[in-house]
């Protein structure tokens, strides 16, 4: 009997196995990496639920994952580790491109692994509790809109911790942004707005513009966001007695619209241990000369506490081209924490860190931006035009946000502000 050497077996078997089929091979890739998107009513154009949806696509899904379009994710691998990386593996794209390449094939349905059970309309699963826009803003056709806020008591009772929070609209078309901040009972931010109706605040009150952001962040929407998720433990707190105020950005587009922006809620089931603030290196003093092709923008922040680093967001618009995070320690050490190398005003994401970094206090973030204002950038508005920091997306924004975990009882403002020290007398007298 004659014996094939171990490696020209390998070779035959390998040869003789079957082409991927969609059932066995390419939906598992799919359940775990697209269809949180690509199902319907959510933000992707088309559904991957199915053979019958998805086999149309076949080659431009080949196409998207051989040039890591999709799933999308920008980070530079060089730098930090994240624990919602989405980057495909190199076996999962094999196994994508040998699919269409042999016929994209169905297979046998009873290979397919079980439906991943998704609640209609969330991405976080089925809600504790909705917050909604009780009056609808109609979106005009045509026109630069103001941002529009809306005040929402909560009525709780108690302190409520929140484990998971995402923001939705119900006219994606027309939303550029929706921000859900916590309104703490004791501020005099928009304490005497209306309630439940859209509305532009008075230059000059309320904060900037009348609006700006006055409380902690809840939820944000953004195309491509990832809705707000702590671990077990980590909470974001909305005290008894609070507002959530929605920050309302509407685009037009040539159709009106309607939208009722709603933020949906699930409660920690544990006791908590430490809640999540949301803050950012940012600075509104910029300009972005015509036709620059490189502008960089820089801007930072320093924690006057002790803290632990969970996550990181950049925020520009549409001429936004690359941005990084770096971190400071109090004895001069600097590390880079993200690049992203090629920014995307259509996929907002959020980068959790894969091992949370503990900030000792005097810590501080350094983010720094560039800009493509020139006629090479395609979603450039007017290459011609000298930009500045607007609320508009033919403006441009810097915000480097981030979240960081602290104590339970610890007041926000520790982390903003130094802490005064007590006088030479008043430290004598003690």
């Amino acid at each position: 009997m004659r014996f094939l050497p171990f490696g020209l077996l390998c070779a035959a078997i390998a040869a003789a196995a079957p082409d991927p089929t969609f059932y066995k091979d390419v939906l598992p890739i799919l359940q775990k990496n697209c269809q949180t998107c690509h199902r319907p009513g959510e933000a992707a154009p088309f559904s991957l639920m199915s053979y019958e949806t998805t086999r149309p696509y076949a080659k431009s899904i080949k196409a998207a994952v051989l040039t890591r379009q999709m799933p999308p994710w920008f980070a530079d691998p060089h730098f930090g580790k994240f624990a919602n990386d989405r980057t495909l593996s190199e076996a999962d794209i094999k196994t994508v491109v040998a699919w269409v390449d042999s016929g994209a094939k169905a297979g046998n349905p009873a290979d397919a692994p079980k439906p991943v059970q998704f609640t209609e309309g969330w991405v976080i699963g089925k809600p504790d509790m909705v917050l909604e826009v009780p009056t609808a803003f109609e979106v005009p056709k045509e026109g630069t809109i103001d941002y529009q806020y809306v005040r929402l008591p909560t009525n709780f009772t108690e302190d409520k911790y929140v484990q998971f929070a995402e923001a939705r609209p119900s006219d994606r078309e027309h939303v550029h942004h929706i921000i859900a901040f916590i309104r703490d009972p004791h501020s005099p931010w928009m304490k005497d707005a209306p309630i439940g109706v859209p509305f532009v605040p008075e230059k000059g009150r309320g904060g900037e513009g009348g609006g700006g952001f006055g409380g902690d962040f809840l939820a944000g929407y953004a195309p491509g966001t990832i809705p707000e998720m702590q671990k077990p433990g980590e909470v974001k707190l909305i005290p008894k007695g609070a507002d959530i105020i929605f920050q309302l950005h509407y685009t037009a587009d040539g159709k009106p619209g309607s939208d009722k922006s709603r933020v949906g809620l699930i409660f920690a089931k544990e006791p908590p241990k430490a809640r999540v603030l949301t803050l950012a290196a940012t600075t509104t003093d910029f300009t972005i000369p015509p036709g620059d092709p490189n502008h960089e923008v820089n801007a930072k922040i320093t924690l006057h506490d002790d803290s632990t680093l969970t996550m990181l967001l950049p925020h520009m618009h549409l001429r936004g081209k690359d941005f990084e995070f770096r971190v400071v320690f109090p004895d001069g050490r600097k590390e880079t924490l993200l690049k992203v190398p090629h920014y995307s005003f259509n996929w907002q994401l959020s980068y959790y860190l894969q091992q949370p970094l503990f900030l000792p206090k005097g810590t501080t973030i350094e983010c720094t931006a560039h800009y493509d204002n020139s006629p090479n950038n395609p979603a450039n508005p007017d290459p011609t035009k000298e930009v500045h920091y607007g609320e508009q997306s033919w403006d441009e924004m810097m915000f480097g946000f981030f979240d960081v975990s602290v104590p339970l009882n610890e007041n926000p403002m520790d982390l903003m502000r130094p802490r005064k020290q007590p006088s030479t007398s008043a430290a004598n007298n003690r």
